[in-house]
């Protein structure tokens, strides 16, 4: 799943924002039980592998010059829920992005 959000900040500034932001995600899933870890490949690309429930879901976020685009790779058992997660991440991403 590829979920795409415009912005129109530096890409310094995304960069902050997700590295300060990037412990909430644990928060983001229902029941509050996840396990997140997250690693930083290079300047404008994060990993994100999160487990919960005994489910895994990796993905990464890759930050351009006008757009971040979320992708997930979401077992095939959890594919019903590919779009509130998309949803969730979209939600989530344009408050994270929105100029202040």
């Amino acid at each position: 799943m590829r979920v795409p959000i415009a912005h129109d900040l530096p890409r310094e500034e995304v960069r902050r924002r997700l590295r300060e932001r990037s412990p909430e995600i644990a928060s983001f899933v229902p029941g509050g039980i996840a396990d997140v870890t997250t690693a930083w490949p290079d300047e404008d690309h994060m990993t994100l592998a999160v487990r919960a429930m005994g489910q895994g879901i990796d993905g990464q976020v890759i930050i351009e010059d006008h757009q971040v685009v979320f992708e997930v790779n979401l077992p095939l058992a959890l594919s019903f829920v590919e779009p509130m997660v998309a949803g969730a991440i979209r939600d989530k991403g344009q408050k994270l992005l929105a100029k202040k």
